[in-house]
């Protein structure tokens, strides 16, 4: 594994100091998920390729230096705490509504020594709500279909800041239906960019939405309401 993450970093022309830290993350990880569902991916190298690899990529696709990041429905921490292991001044938020990965994130924070990790127990929506426009950049990794998510994460992002969507290369109707919402929370998709996970010949593509102003402030609404009516 340890092998496979520094020739993986390497061809992302990134530096393997973070491969200690990312090796006990996965540890923590395994052990963890023996116990609480946290990933179905429990094998050594799909860890490191289908988890820290992908999200390494993005340090390739965009500018995360001295950002404030939030996660959304960050899950076991993907693609948050890679990101934030290897490009240290990331100053990062993972937000998750179960209040369990939290408490494991948490955990491997503290084990991992990065104090200024914000580990946040909170719905989406509420979250949103409550820190509006407070982040340069908004991730998320599988988490909903696009205009949903679009209104769960535009609200945080500062105008001028990104919200970075990890979508499946096939995700072209899922962008068309989520136009409207993207224009109506203040954000314009930029561009979409293919990737391939370093190591596997597995692809998956980073959608890239600019906010441009201000979302209105009846947004984000309920979730019920996003759910059942997305725009």
């Amino acid at each position: 594994m340890e092998q496979l993450l520094r020739d993986g970093l390497a061809s992302l022309g990134l530096p393997g100091e973070g491969v200690p830290a990312l090796l006990r993350y996965a540890e923590a990880l395994v052990e963890t998920n023996k116990v609480m569902n946290l990933t179905a991916i429990t094998e050594p190298a799909d860890i490191a390729t289908l988890h820290f690899l992908d999200s390494a990529a993005l340090l390739k696709l965009a500018d995360f230096q001295n950002k404030t990041v939030v996660d959304v429905g960050t899950g076991a921490g993907f693609p948050g705490m890679p990101l934030r292991i290897l490009e240290p001044s990331i100053r990062l938020t993972l937000l998750d509504s179960l209040n369990k990965r939290i408490d494991f994130l948490r955990g491997v924070c503290d084990d991992l020594g990065l104090g200024d990790v914000n580990c946040v127990h909170a719905r989406e929506e509420e979250f949103a709500a409550a820190h509006r426009e407070s982040f340069d950049i908004a991730t998320s990794r599988a988490v909903a279909a696009l205009p949903l998510l679009s209104e769960l994460c535009l609200p945080l992002v500062k105008p001028g800041g990104w919200f970075l969507a990890m979508k499946a290369v096939d995700s072209d109707e899922e962008l068309r239906s989520a136009a409207h919402a993207i224009e109506t929370l203040g954000g314009q998709l930029v561009r979409t960019e293919n990737y391939q996970i370093p190591g596997i010949d597995v692809s998956h593509r980073l959608v890239f939405i600019k906010k441009i102003k201000e979302t209105p402030k009846k947004y984000p609404r309920p979730f019920a309401k996003i759910k059942k009516n997305p725009l």
